[in-house]
């Protein structure tokens, strides 16, 4: 994910071969699993861990904040979709965000973190469910409206009783984190994304 200050020129090989760079180089000097292939079909590896999924935004300034997320796919596999209607309110939020994480158990290594975006489009809401992730825990939205429906989300999860790994317990959940941004008037778009508690990330800015 790179925030590209509006004043920042870029010099040599295109953004993208130098990001691939980076991971190959990281990868490689970390002797970190290999866990790329080229084609979803054919499922040849790439042995480098790229090409890299990278993210990218214009923002004010003359710095580049570089973060990175690397994700397994234990958590990444039980994400998930769906337009509701607009009647179906904050009520249907939470009743997809339960009966997905009724489905999914003990799958995506609970404890974990559930980020959830709501509204913009399919491509848009699932980006926010996705980088809510990276909010720190115990931070809430800003909106009351939605900080209020990230705990209660985050208690009714936990009462589910899933527990951690699956096995039962008072903790499914370490942490909601719901995002949201304008949408269509006939849509209700909400995306569900899950972190294993690991969590790993880091940003730097240069």
């Amino acid at each position: 994910i790179m925030e590209i200050g509006q004043h920042v020129c870029w010099e040599g090989k295109p953004l993208k071969d130098q990001v691939n760079q980076g991971v190959r180089q990281g990868y490689e000097n970390g002797y970190l699993r290999k866990s790329m292939v080229a084609d979803p079909l054919e499922r040849i590896n790439t042995n480098d861990n790229t090409p890299a999924i990278l993210h990218t935004e214009i923002v004010d300034g003359d710095r580049v904040t570089i973060t990175v997320m690397p994700k397994g796919g234990g958590s990444e596999n039980m994400g998930t979709f769906k337009t509701l209607l607009p009647g179906d309110g904050i009520d249907g939020i939470k009743d997809f965000v339960l009966e997905t994480v009724r489905r999914v158990g003990g799958n995506p290594c609970p404890p974990y973190i559930i980020g959830i975006g709501v509204g913009g489009t399919m491509d848009h809401c699932s980006w926010m469910a996705k980088k809510a992730l990276l909010r720190p825990l115990g931070e809430f939205n800003a909106k009351p409206l939605y900080a209020q429906l990230e705990a209660e989300l985050l208690e009714a999860v936990n009462n589910t009783g899933i527990g951690p790994l699956g096995m039962g317990g008072r903790i499914t959940a370490l942490g909601v984190h719901v995002d949201y941004y304008p949408c269509h008037i006939t849509a209700l778009p909400v995306a569900i994304n899950f972190q294993c508690n690991a969590s790993r990330h880091a940003s730097e800015i240069i």
